[in-house]
């Protein structure tokens, strides 16, 4: 499991303050720091970044536009909890979508689309050395829509990559929290684009299957309640 590793104290972000509330937030409700259901105190934070209210009260409103808070007229802003029903549905909708795309993009990738997946995956193996978790959702969508592009399919390629905004603290919580994710993940993104480079539409449509499966299978797993010990009691050994 990757250990996140701590950021700069808030007033030295390179971003307005606003903008560095929000940062801080986002990771923190990413990296499971912060739990589901649990109460984010506008004035607490307030001290603790060393700022007013008003900037913490934006960072709630933008952070309930991604749906990683809920804000309640008396409770405040709340960690919104994942849904298991919305994460499955999200991710089948993109194992329908994205194996297709990948499939008729493989023909029509260029050299120039190799050296930017290439790029991309350098960047990637990067953010995961030093735990930058931010980056990892964002350059995990940006490698598969460079591969994607070739497809020549905008209609599809949209509704992707709006999956891909809708899951990407989830596949964040995956690679954070379970046991080996950062490493296939690393493994499975080269398998793909050598089987591009390749030319090997087919098995580069089924590596993509799996590997949108396995994020799934992951999460709903971490997300399933764990098993009520058992009442039965247990015949005393011999």
């Amino acid at each position: 499991m990757i250990e996140l590793q701590p950021r700069n104290p808030l007033p030295q972000f390179r971003q307005t303050v606003t903008g560095a509330a929000v940062t801080e937030l986002r990771r923190r409700i990413l990296s499971g720091s912060v739990a589901a259901g649990e109460a984010l105190r506008q004035d607490a934070l307030a001290r603790e970044f060393g700022i007013s209210r008003i900037p913490i009260r934006e960072a709630f409103r933008q952070l309930a536009a991604e749906g990683l808070v809920t804000l309640h007229p008396h409770r405040g802003a709340v960690v919104t909890a994942l849904s298991a029903s919305d994460i499955a549905e999200l991710f089948d909708l993109r194992a329908m979508l994205e194996p297709d795309l990948i499939r008729r993009a493989v023909p029509r990738l260029q050299q120039g689309d190799f050296l930017r997946a290439e790029q991309i995956l350098t960047e990637y193996a990067e953010a995961i050395r030093v735990g930058d978790l931010d980056a990892w959702g964002e350059l995990n969508t940006e490698y598969h829509l460079a591969l994607y592009r070739a497809a020549d399919r905008h209609q599809t390629l949209d509704l992707v990559r709006m999956l891909l905004a809708n899951t990407d603290r989830y596949t964040r919580v995956q690679l954070a929290m379970s046991e080996g994710a950062t490493a296939r993940a690393k493994a499975e993104h080269a398998a793909l684009l050598d089987l591009c480079r390749s030319g090997d539409a087919d098995g580069a449509a089924q590596l993509t299957l799996e590997h949108v499966l396995a994020v799934r299978h992951d999460l709903l797993r971490l997300l399933a309640p764990p098993e009520p010990a058992s009442d039965i009691p247990q015949a005393p050994a011999d």
